[in-house]
């Protein structure tokens, strides 16, 4: 597995018309989010400055390869992010509500300190507990059930189908199996999809087991394997295309 530039190159490095061996799905998280305004919590934040630049940045990166769909949270932040790829490739959007990133309680009129404590006192708890989510938002049992949700229908929409009686994390191609799908989503979303197609045992703090950093990407495909495929992890948060000074998380 790599997490550099060769990473992202090494799978196909022959352009837009570069044949596949598989299915690929490339994860990309969105941009900086100007997660304040006006002094108040934003729920569904634009891009700062910086993020339009990141989301513009990874666009010229996948850009030049062949994308047979980009699947987007309906999030504002994934929206926008998404948008620079879009019109290089000349693609419309298909927005998957179950791709976005875990409910959070409405905190529009509470101040950023009462926020940042909320959050600081969360991570406190007992791991237990964080199965939870915040008080008052959604639990990631229902998040993680919700993002799997999403996966299943992306992976049957492009012919990928499970087959449970050999294994959780084993597939099989019953469509073309040389696609490549682009998804922008956010650090919790695209974690958890990861897990779920590498059959992981779930845990509520994916965010910190898989950190992304923004418009990280990270890229899985299909290999063979016994009775058909599994999803093997070729890069994460592969952020090559970003200068130090516009790599934040």
């Amino acid at each position: 597995m790599a997490h550099g530039c060769s990473g992202w190159a090494a799978g196909a490095s022959a352009g837009a018309g570069a044949r596949l061996d598989g299915v690929e799905i490339v994860f990309v998280r969105h941009g900086e989010p100007a997660w304040a305004f006006e002094g108040r919590p934003e729920m569904d934040p634009r891009l700062t400055e910086r993020g339009r630049e990141q989301a513009r940045l990874v666009a010229e990166r996948l850009a030049p390869r062949r994308v047979d769909a980009v699947l987007v949270s309906p999030a504002r932040r994934a929206r926008e992010t998404a948008a620079p790829l879009l019109e290089r490739l000349g693609a419309r959007p298909v927005i998957v509500d179950d791709f976005l990133e875990i409910r959070l309680p409405d905190y529009s009129q509470q101040s950023l300190h009462d926020v940042a404590r909320v959050f600081a006192e969360a991570r406190k708890r007992n791991p237990e507990e964080w199965w939870d989510g915040i008080p008052g938002g959604e639990s990631f049992r229902d998040f993680r059930a919700r993002v799997e949700r999403g996966v299943r229908a992306m992976l049957a929409d492009h012919g990928v189908e499970p087959l449970p009686e050999h294994h959780d994390a084993l597939y099989r191609e019953t469509a073309e199996p040389k696609q490549r799908i682009v998804v922008v989503g956010h650090g919790g979303t695209n974690t958890v999809a990861m897990g779920v197609l590498l059959g992981f045992e779930s845990a509520p703090w994916e965010w910190e087991r898989f950190a992304l950093h923004h418009t990280g990407i990270s890229r899985l495909r299909t290999i063979p394997l016994g009775a058909g495929v599994v999803f093997s992890l070729q890069a994460h948060n592969d952020c090559e295309h970003l200068s130090r000074e516009l790599r934040t998380r």
